[in-house]
């Protein structure tokens, strides 16, 4: 193999790489790990949701705006002072009693 195509396939195969980790980086949510923060259901716009919801697996996937069962991470106790916002407690929290 020539030294061009090397180089050449080198480039691609980091481009792809580089391609990938963004992808995968995009997929959590900024805020997912951050402490202070909290879900807020019923304030997001179409296409901005953070989350996967019972109706799809990903963010960005919200169909209407103000949907009832789409959220968003934003600072806590901003959620309760937003007209039809309400705090989507995590799943885990729910469940860990039970036995």
């Amino acid at each position: 193999m020539s030294e061009t195509k090397s180089r050449t396939l080198a480039t691609v195969a980091l481009a792809t790489a580089a391609a990938a980790t963004a992808a995968a980086m995009a997929i959590v949510p900024a805020n997912a790990a951050k402490p202070g923060m909290e879900k807020c259901a019923g304030i997001v716009k179409a296409g901005k949701n953070d989350c996967g919801t019972a109706k799809h697996k990903c963010g960005g996937m919200a169909k209407t705006d103000a949907d009832p069962a789409e959220w968003i991470y934003v600072p806590k106790g901003t959620c309760e002072k937003i007209v039809g916002g309400s705090v989507k407690e995590a799943m885990m929290k729910k469940g860990s009693d039970k036995k």
